[in-house]
């Protein structure tokens, strides 16, 4: 057999054994499913955090742009500047 026929071969043996396991499995349904958690009333709920004071938050923000690796950009939030700093 050439390298192409045993690639075939081992191809069509994979998907020959995935269609019984896929035969073999139970079929779910959404209904079936149980809740993830309990529903838990607001009043035992914890409060939520107070929020930071506004004249800080707004010096303080910043564009928050996301480059390919992952790195932010630490100019300020609706800069002018066509390009990123990143950090």
């Amino acid at each position: 057999m050439s390298k192409m026929d045993n690639l075939r071969a081992m191809r069509e043996a994979k998907y020959a054994e995935a269609q019984k396991r896929a035969a073999g499995a139970p079929a779910k349904t959404a209904a079936a499913k149980a809740p993830v958690a309990p529903a838990t009333p607001a009043a035992k709920r914890p409060a939520k955090p107070a929020a930071a004071p506004v004249e800080a938050s707004v010096s303080e923000e910043l564009c928050g742009h996301r480059n390919m690796s992952g790195r932010t950009c630490t100019r300020e939030r609706g800069h002018a500047a066509k390009s990123h700093r990143y950090s």
